[in-house]
């Protein structure tokens, strides 16, 4: 008999191994049809500080892929970000590779799943000292609620909407070395409210593509599991020949315009709030040969960068400020749209104010540069 027990106990075992391999990793369903395409659809607003979007996908469960939501999560952890999850052809049949969460952005097959997921990373937001900022070019974040944004432009040419790896038809990309690396790296598995996501999409009969034709009635919620929210949004087609945008090259996106795929490429525009700017690159140390002129003007560097980050910090504070006066006013959105534009008009100011003591400084230690290099006169 307790022969028998162990047997049993091991085979209980077993089985929760593999059933845990099998719902983070690889999982075959060993069918030779692939997903469909992916669906065009606009972005909900980020619910609020520290939510990473994680792209919608087709999954497969009964005999038929079903859509799977995009919507937005909160990371399980400071630091880390969505790797998301993506089908690739083996041979012998369709693959999904589960997602997961890690330091760093990890290879999701090159699929174009857009808002700032465009194949390789992620460049719709990123950790700093703690705090996750946003790309305001690619993701749709209400600035008048979320401060820790900023604008990167982003050229995305992708204008394929396949949604699987290898095979017929399939996109042709390879784990790039540090794709590799990351792989390998400590990974988070998908948090139950994803898991819980996932099986609210399962169980409706909607989003089924036998149902929906590719086009599913809900492509994105703002949170986990909230199909039924009045904010989740619909699929606009079931597939877009051209990702690119259609605004004009400069448009600024507006606070609460919805980033789609149609407008998610990054687009040149203006900081409107010191947050808004990206991170002061100062000037490398000297190496003139000459240590105390060096240090000098390391010194010198130094004390103008503080004075400098003292500066855009006191500005952002006086305008988070004008916000919370606004707010408490209940200004209208025409009150709400000048502050916007008086806010842009001082960070710009404050901007070019800031690049030009940099040149100065660095065409001050050019000139004591060439004065170093200068040979000595002859004084016979």
């Amino acid at each position: 008999m307790q022969i028998t027990r162990s047997i049993l106990l091991l085979f209980v075992a077993l089985v929760m191994v593999a059933t845990s391999a099998t719902s983070f990793g690889q999982v075959s369903v060993s069918i030779t049809v692939g997903p469909p395409a992916l669906p065009v659809y606009e972005q909900p607003v980020c619910p609020g500080d520290g939510y990473i979007w994680t792209p919608g996908y087709w999954a497969y469960a009964d005999d038929d892929y079903y859509w799977v939501p995009g919507t937005w999560v909160e990371a399980p952890d400071v630091g880390l970000l969505w790797t998301p999850g993506y089908w690739s052809w083996n041979g012998a049949g369709f693959v999904f590779n589960e997602g997961y969460w890690g330091p760093q952005v990890g290879f999701y097959g090159g699929i174009a799943y857009g808002f700032g997921y465009f194949g390789r990373g992620y460049e719709g937001g990123r950790w700093d000292n703690g705090h996750f900022f946003y790309n305001r070019s690619v993701t749709n974040v209400d600035v008048t609620i979320i401060h820790n944004v900023y604008n990167t432009t982003v050229v995305n040419k992708t204008t394929v909407r396949v949604s699987y790896n290898g095979g017929n038809g399939g996109i042709n990309a390879v784990p790039t070395a540090a794709e590799e690396a990351a792989a390998h790296e400590k990974h988070v598995p998908p948090v139950a409210a994803q898991m819980q996501h996932v099986q609210a999409a399962r169980t409706n009969p909607e989003l089924r593509a036998a149902a929906n034709h590719g086009k599913p009635p809900i492509a994105a919620t703002p949170k986990p599991g909230a199909l039924h929210d009045r904010a989740a949004i619909p699929a606009k087609e079931a597939a877009a020949g051209d990702n690119r945008t259609t605004h004009r090259a400069g448009d600024p996106p507006h606070a609460n315009e919805p980033a789609t795929p149609e407008n998610n490429v990054a687009r040149g525009a203006e900081a409107v709030h010191p947050n808004d700017l990206p991170p002061a690159k100062h000037p490398a140390s000297p190496n003139t040969g000459n240590p105390q002129e060096d240090k000098k003007y390391q010194q010198e560097q130094e004390k103008l960068n503080a004075k400098q980050d003292q500066e855009r910090q006191k500005l952002q504070q006086s305008q988070e400020q004008d916000h919370q006066r606004l707010a408490q006013q209940k200004a209208d959105d025409g009150k709400k749209q000048q502050l916007e534009q008086k806010h842009q008009q001082q960070t710009q100011q404050l901007q070019e104010k800031h690049t030009a003591q940099q040149q100065q400084l660095q065409e001050k230690q050019q000139r004591a540069n060439r004065n170093q290099s200068k040979p000595p006169k002859d004084k016979s």
